[in-house]
């Protein structure tokens, strides 16, 4: 820079750096590599939680939603109920009763699955003096283990009493199974629309209040579902493991452990595709159940035990129809002169018993695969050739969704507006047949 530029003035700012006037120019804080590769790997996760959420919401967005509005309907309509009553006030908290309504909800087996998850298992086989069909004490063995461990981790985890957890682990196990329910009638029938309502109609089956309490009904049926789909994607590997844990929470899992298997056979015998994932679902799926039964006849010394407990302790054994037989005699007769008579559940009971063979032609029409056959038709003939109290036919039926299938094809040719009206309609409904009737008027 020159004098003459100093005296005249006629400096430019181009003209001025600062390296002339000693000025070091701002520069911008850098972020050490490391942090900065974090940060990027946590917004690529964010970015991929974001994405996968919104391919959720698109896939399963509609028929959540109508299920739970549903089932949301006839839970108010049930506690509505349960408080004009009030009989929960003088029931005993172990059968129907409890400090407020929604206590009902874990009542009955509910009791048992929080009790087992309180305190385990103590197998033992107690004789008693007899007490009309009952001639052995009741025992917990009777309630399979991963419902009422799935109630003890929950507890553990997020600090909620027994019922708080066994209501979360059973409302959640709900929605699983709605989104199955959806996923398998759309790959079924080609039908978006569909899928979603039958989503929906579980939401109003026989017994449905069961879905959302104590009670492990709503985890079976998301387990079995799936296996169900993964069968039929032929995700063998899925499919094996699923049903496994189908037999480790109720024992009517033996239907589907039945499907599964026929399934694997015949795609070994078709030789589709690879043949691991098949052999591994034939000899995975009974593990389950077969695991439990064994080590329940090394604790009681009598590999027949828990049978021996099922007709002695709880008077279920297998009579090949004599007992639902004389039950429907006597109620179309008006004769309650059959095993455990509550009328108002077992005309419930009856009702859904005759509407069950047009709906299994309904679903026979639609040429199902094999799984869904075995499954549908041998926990039917499991429910009939059994003597049980006959009222509780409604909620061994809640868990066969395939009978979802045709009823939600029939529904589709009704509008959007109409059928969501119906079905709320039926929710509410739901909250006397499928809630008040079998909780306050009979036993779930």
């Amino acid at each position: 820079m020159s004098t003459d530029e100093l005296s005249t003035g006629e400096l430019s700012t181009d003209e001025l750096s600062t390296d002339d006037v000693g000025v070091t120019e701002p520069t911008e804080p850098t972020e050490p590599v490391g942090a900065r590769g974090a940060h990027r790997a946590a917004e690529t996760r964010a970015d991929r939680l974001r994405a996968f959420g919104a391919r959720f919401g698109r896939r399963f967005g509609a028929p959540l939603a109508l299920y739970g509005a549903v089932k949301l309907v006839g839970l108010l309509v049930l506690l509505r109920l349960l408080a004009y009553s009030g009989t929960y006030r003088t029931n005993t908290p172990r059968y129907g009763g409890g400090a407020k309504p929604w206590d009902v909800l874990g009542s009955w087996d509910g009791w048992w699955y929080q009790d087992v998850a309180a305190h385990g298992y103590h197998p033992a086989l107690t004789p008693m003096a007899p007490l009309g069909p009952f001639t052995m004490e009741q025992n917990s063995i009777a309630f399979f283990p991963l419902y009422p461990g799935l109630i003890r981790l929950v507890s553990e985890v997020t600090g909620l009493g027994l019922y708080g957890a066994g209501m979360l682990v059973s409302v959640v196990a709900s929605f699983v199974a709605a989104a199955g329910i959806f996923a398998l009638t759309e790959r079924l029938t080609g039908s978006r629309r569909a899928g979603v309502l039958a989503a929906g109609l579980w939401a109003v089956f026989p017994a449905s209040a069961v879905q959302w309490s104590v009670y492990s009904e709503a985890l079976f049926t998301a387990l079995a579902v799936w296996a169900c789909y993964a069968v039929l994607a032929r995700r063998w590997y899925t499919a094996g493991l699923l049903t496994l844990a189908t037999g480790l929470t109720r024992p009517s899992a033996v239907t589907l452990i039945a499907g599964v298997c026929l399934a694997a056979l015949l795609a070994l015998w078709r030789r589709e595709g690879k043949q691991g994932g098949p052999v591994f679902a034939f000899f995975a799926a009974p593990l389950g159940l077969g695991g439990y039964l064994t080590w329940l006849g090394f604790q009681l010394h009598d590999f027949t035990g828990y049978f021996t407990l099922q007709r002695q302790g709880w008077a279920h054994s297998f009579d090949w129809g004599a007992n639902a037989f004389k039950s429907v005699q006597g109620l179309l007769l008006g004769r309650y002169d059959y095993l455990f008579p509550y009328p108002t559940e077992d005309l419930v009971g009856l009702a859904v018993l005759m509407c069950l063979p047009v709906l299994v032609l309904l679903l026979l029409r639609l040429r199902p695969p094999a799984v869904l056959v075995v499954y549908t038709l041998g926990t039917l003939a499991m429910i009939i050739l059994s003597q049980q109290m006959f009222g509780t036919i409604s909620r061994f039926v809640m868990p066969l969704f395939p009978l979802a299938i045709p009823l939600a094809l029939a529904l589709r040719r009704m509008s959007r507006g109409q059928a969501i009206a119906l079905l709320l309609i039926l929710g509410a409904i739901s909250g006397w047949y499928g809630g008040y009737a079998i909780f306050n008027l009979g036993v779930p």
